[in-house]
């Protein structure tokens, strides 16, 4: 069911930093920018992607890295089974759209796994 991990969330706490990183990812490292959003940019190399956000100080027990993404075309058939096996889907099942240019559509939800790790199920519009 589960394909790939689709991509890793960062946030950061402030416009400088933020762009220190967007610089870090895209000079030192190669990755492109995909889109921009006002509070946010996705970054790919290869296969690999990158989320950034600039929106808040973040919750420091959780550090820099917010969540990591599953991709599937089985949001909900696995939503549920996650929650039928006791771990709490604290973002049920829905339809988003990124206000980016390009804009974007996505079907996805939100879990706490075993080590109290946040993991995002992600099926883009093009599954």
């Amino acid at each position: 069911m589960i394909r790939a991990i689709d991509h890793v969330s960062m946030k950061c706490r402030d416009k400088a930093l933020f762009e220190k990183a967007v610089g870090f990812y895209t000079e030192i490292l190669g990755f492109k920018i995909k889109r921009r959003w006002a509070e946010g940019v996705m970054l790919v190399s290869g296969t690999a992607a990158i989320e950034i956000f600039c929106n808040g100080d973040g919750i420091p027990e959780l550090g820099a890295i917010r969540h990591f993404a599953l991709a599937t075309d089985c949001v909900d058939e696995l939503a549920a089974k996650v929650e039928k096996a006791g771990y709490e889907v604290f973002i049920k099942p829905k339809d988003i759209v990124i206000p980016s240019e390009p804009e974007f559509h996505a079907h996805i939800a939100f879990f706490y796994g075993p080590l109290g790790e946040q993991v995002e199920l992600f099926c883009p519009e093009t599954l």
